[in-house]
């Protein structure tokens, strides 16, 4: 397998808005958990109606009569929930909401939803509880180094992974010597760990896996697991002799890898007691909004209707001063992509 074609994960990791359909239909195992009705995006788009679809990467909302003014916020980026007094035009005036603080590529978001029912506290549960539940299963997303992944001698299973193989006389070549370990294939990661100094480990989840295969090294042919840029795009080198069962391993890794990949396991358990979807609509939500939704380009300027008033540009940066003829004033250089008149006309 030279490059993966499965399109890397990103739907957790990112801020994105006015998505077109390919980009707001669910990836392999994304499953929506709850649809809200009747929600404001009361930052970006007060006054106007519209609808929450919380999944187990990300919280899509999009105004009922225009799907196509949209948000995806990736749970990964949310740094902060909480509830506070807005102003919804929808609700008449001051009204508790939900506050959501994130961050993405180094620049701080703010998003404000208001539940239009009076006196109903589901959003703010919902959203806390699925967000509480997707930070706890990281290692089911995430490549780890040094972890804590061992009882004893044995693997520590996480609560949905099933062990499939366990491979004796792996050497890791990360160093001149190499280290000789074990690897462990579930049906969610590859694990590998030095023997005796277990804590010389490396975790891999299937969806961070970007290309496995033979390459020949110093030592010889080895099995090369390549991992995702946004998971640092590790280049993790392996010896296996003989050269037999090298290859024998490689080809086990690459059924593995797409049986995963048919239905990925991405961790997030969530059961909603009442009020949420039945079995089989899950799949319905996201397409039928997708059935909605038209492509449109230019909306870079919504960006900023979301900047956080509490350090929502990039930490530290110190932009030009220039005069601008608009207003007559010495002000900050705007960031690419924004003009003076593009943000007065936001505001």
């Amino acid at each position: 397998m030279e490059e993966s074609h499965y399109e890397a994960l990103w739907e957790d990791r990112e801020v994105k808005f006015d998505l077109g359909k390919n980009h707001l239909r669910p990836r392999a195992g994304e499953i929506v958990i709850d649809r809200l009705e009747a929600i404001e995006d009361t930052k970006g788009n007060n006054g106007a109606r519209g609808r929450l679809i919380i999944t187990n990467l990300r919280l899509i909302w999009h105004s009922v009569q225009f799907p196509k003014i949209n948000l995806s916020v990736g749970l990964n980026t949310v740094i902060n929930i909480t509830k506070k007094l807005a102003s919804s035009k929808l609700r008449g005036g001051e009204t508790e909401a939900l506050y959501l603080l994130t961050k993405f590529n180094s620049t701080k978001f703010e998003f404000i939803f208001t539940n239009l029912i009076p006196g109903s506290p589901k959003l703010y549960t919902t959203v806390y509880s699925v967000h509480r539940a997707y930070e706890t299963t990281k290692l089911y997303r995430e490549l780890k180094l040094r972890s804590a992944i061992l009882d004893g001698k044995d693997l520590m299973l996480l609560p949905l992974e099933q062990m499939f193989e366990r491979v004796d006389g792996v050497w890791n070549l990360s160093n001149e010597q190499g280290n000789l370990g074990l690897m462990y294939i579930t049906n969610v990661r590859v694990v590998w760990h030095a023997t005796p100094k277990t804590n010389f480990n490396v975790s891999v989840p299937w969806v961070q896996i970007k290309n496995l295969k033979v390459r020949n090294s110093r030592f010889g042919p080895a099995l090369v697991i390549e991992s995702s840029r946004s998971s640092g795009g590790y280049v993790l080198g392996f010896k296996i002799d003989p050269e037999d069962k090298l290859g024998d391993v490689l080809k086990m890794l690459l059924a593995y890898y797409e049986t995963y990949y048919k239905k990925p396991q991405l961790g997030v358990e969530f059961v909603v007691e009442s009020g949420g979807l039945n079995a089989g609509e899950e799949s319905k939500a996201l397409e039928n909004l997708v059935d909605d939704v038209e492509i449109e380009t230019g909306h870079q300027d919504t960006l900023a209707a979301y900047y956080s008033a509490a350090g929502g540009g990039d930490e530290g940066e110190k932009r030009e001063i220039v005069f601008s003829e608009t207003l007559g004033l010495a002000v900050e250089k705007p960031k690419e992509g924004f003009t003076i008149e593009s943000l007065w006309q936001i505001n």
